[in-house]
């Protein structure tokens, strides 16, 4: 009892809190959307700071950069459309001189490193400088960092420059200790998001393919590391193969920064770069939110329109608002056909995969939209299994060198959970049936050999269904499509010399092609599908939902992120077409 006093004392006081807080933030959201568009001042600084900042697929063009609101326990993510959206008016302002990057400890996908870099560099190209500073590197925090002009490191900070691994779990111990026996039906040697169920390590298929990938990776970022350092990719590629970097001066001495400073020192730097007086005048800087409203729509009054469809997350059947979900995408896919204004559709995917079923149903609308419209995919971080599944009728696919694709290929999974239930909880069932499969996969009892037969073909039959969804919209014959499916995963850069790619090119470079296919070449405006919320709608839906999540954290302690794993799991129903579960590259 005095625990539940204790939780709902606490649920009384956020929602106390969220009330006054939620005017507070209203009314500062209200002072910041009628005022006038932000100024820059003379002689400044782009301020990109994303240390420990989770950087998302697109964040609403109207969103002020709150801070996260005490207690509740939502991170503050940045998009990648506003970070490239903030490079760009930066290097279009003449006000602004150069850019201050802070990202050492970066957490964001290989594919949105790449295509930040690639807008730095162009940034470079105007002729303004970029300098960078960190007490710490990250792996992705130096990729990112390697393209400044300048690089300096605190001097007994660190940087993490020795390669990518992946290192799955494996359940297989823990279920045999329980007595729950998986059942797995699945089509493709090289599927091997069920391993962690049946295996105690990775199959052979699966060490190949992650290998491959991971050093495909690894050369894009070694590559360009070498290129923006001035330094020959063999020697970059030994000092990441051996971990070279063990100490800040081995960083100094292999040329990868240019000093060991502190945080006073390299504002000096920046002070000098701008012509200041270092004692006595201040840095003009202005951050990431800042600059953005302070930039113009291009042709927002053009009647033409690219409708960029943003597909991020799992794909999962019904209406969910945080994944993509058939129903809703359906709709979105269909007004963007239907719309006389739209010219063109590009796709931007970035997922793991999920349900055969959704997957199809998107497919379906999708292949609907390319009859009546150009349609082009953009692939991000991920765009396997259900993701590439939704990319196939796409008239050109562009993926970045280390994106993440391929893995065609189906599974289902099921559990016997009869020997827990029996032997370690006591608990026993019975049952009157009807038909002879009336309890078809019933978790209580072993699972006939008829049964698995009947699963089985349902999922070769779905598997049937993805190799002709591809092979239609790659002109490619079923052989072909064989020869490199059976779940296995690609690089961008492999999927391209295999033929599931068209392009190796960044996110413009899909839009670019959309508008040429389109004939409307300059004469256009992007318009994001589904309507992204403004910030006031977001935190009023945010409200119920953070204080929820808050309660859950209390209740269950250290058992909330199973919890949520648990969750996400039951979203993804009947046969799946999916990357391998718990799979984290560092």
């Amino acid at each position: 009892m005095k625990f539940l006093s204790n939780v709902l004392a606490v649920i009384v006081g956020l929602l106390i809190f969220w009330v006054a807080g939620f005017f507070i933030l209203a009314g500062i959201i209200a002072i910041s959307s009628s005022g006038d568009q932000a100024t820059i001042e003379e002689n400044s600084v782009l301020h990109i700071k994303l240390n420990g900042i989770p950087i998302v697929e697109s964040a609403p063009d109207d969103d002020i950069g709150l801070p996260p609101l005490p207690y509740l326990g939502k991170t503050t993510t940045v998009g990648l459309n506003q970070i490239i959206k903030a490079i760009r008016t930066a290097e279009e302002n003449d006000e602004i001189k150069g850019i201050y990057l802070e990202s050492g400890m970066l957490t964001a996908g290989q594919a949105h490193i790449l295509e930040i870099r690639n807008a730095l560099s162009e940034f470079k190209e105007s002729g303004k400088f970029i300098i960078s500073y960190s007490e710490y590197y990250s792996e992705p925090g130096y990729f990112l960092s390697s393209v400044a002009d300048e690089i300096y490191l605190n001097p007994i900070g660190d940087i993490e420059f020795n390669g990518f691994s992946s290192a799955p779990i494996f359940f297989k111990g823990l279920f045999e200790k329980l007595e729950i026996e998986p059942v797995i039906f699945r089509v493709g040697e090289f599927k091997s998001a069920i391993e962690p169920f049946i295996l105690d390590k990775m199959s052979e298929e699966n060490r190949l393919q992650t290998m491959t990938y991971l050093n495909d990776m690894n050369t894009v970022m070694i590559e360009q590391v070498a290129n923006s350092r001035g330094l020959g990719i063999e020697e970059v590629g030994q000092i990441n193969d051996s971990m070279l970097v063990r100490k800040p001066q081995d960083a100094m001495d292999l040329d990868l920064i240019d000093g060991l400073w502190y945080d006073d020192q390299v504002k000096a730097r920046l002070k000098e770069k701008l012509g200041l007086e270092e004692d006595e005048d201040e840095i003009n800087s202005i951050g990431i939110n800042g600059i953005n409203q302070s930039a113009t729509s291009k042709n927002r009054l053009s009647p033409n329109t690219i409708a960029l469809i943003i597909a991020d997350g799992e794909i999962v059947s019904g209406e969910a608002l945080d994944q993509i979900s058939s129903e809703r995408f359906l709709k979105e896919i269909r007004k963007a056909r239907k719309n006389k204004d739209v010219k063109a559709i590009v796709i931007r995917i970035n997922s793991p995969g999920g349900s055969v079923v959704a997957s199809e149903v998107i497919w379906r609308e999708l292949s609907e939209a390319q009859k009546a419209k150009p349609l082009i995919a953009s692939m991000s971080n991920y765009a396997a299994s259900g993701g590439y599944y939704i990319a196939a009728p796409a008239d050109t696919i562009v993926a970045y060198p280390n994106t993440i694709t391929g893995s065609i290929g189906i599974f289902g999974l099921w559990f016997n959970a009869k020997g827990l239930l029996n032997n370690k909880l006591g608990i026993t069932t019975d049952e009157v049936k009807t038909g002879t499969y009336s309890n078809l996969l019933d978790p209580t009892k072993s699972i006939p050999e008829a049964e698995k037969a009947i699963m089985q073909k349902k999922v070769e039959e779905g598997y049937d269904t993805f190799i002709s969804r591809v092979s239609e919209g790659r002109n490619m014959s079923r052989e072909q499509v064989l020869a490199i499916a059976g779940g296995r995963v690609w690089s961008g850069k492999k999927a391209k010399e295999n033929g599931l790619v068209d392009v190796l090119g960044d996110f413009d470079d899909a839009i670019e092609i959309a508008a040429k296919k389109a004939g409307i070449e300059e004469d256009y405006r992007l318009v994001v599908y589904p309507k992204q919320k403004s910030i006031l709608e977001q935190l009023m839906e945010d409200m119920s939902s953070d204080v929820q999540s808050t309660y859950q954290r209390i209740k269950m302690g250290y058992s909330y992120e199973i919890f949520k794993t648990i969750e996400k799991l039951e979203k993804l129903e009947g046969r799946m077409v999916l990357l391998p579960f718990q799979s984290e590259i560092k």
